[in-house]
């Protein structure tokens, strides 16, 4: 499998995003359920005043980072692929 990061702006229309390296489209969901659940208690617990997050998997392709997908699947939803995989 290809090299795999999720990258995270907490605060939209901040530029700059955080980015980690995941292991598998799994990891990679399960890293954006955390960040986003993680926003969302910031925001119910008074630490932002409000808050616009974005985010999502990236796959490595020829040496750039590109929006991640599956050609054998034709999927482009990290989430839905998993809910498919967990399914067969």
């Amino acid at each position: 499998m290809s090299e795999l990061r999720v990258w995270w702006i907490p605060q939209v229309p901040m530029s700059k995003s955080f980015e980690v390296d995941v292991a598998s489209v799994e990891e990679g969901v399960k890293v954006m359920h955390i960040l986003a659940d993680y926003d969302m208690f910031q925001f119910k617990n008074k630490i932002k005043p409000d808050y616009s997050n974005a985010g999502g998997l990236q796959m490595k392709e020829d040496g750039e980072w590109v929006g991640w997908y599956d050609e054998e699947w034709g999927e482009d939803d990290p989430e839905k692929y998993v809910e498919e995989m967990e399914k067969s």
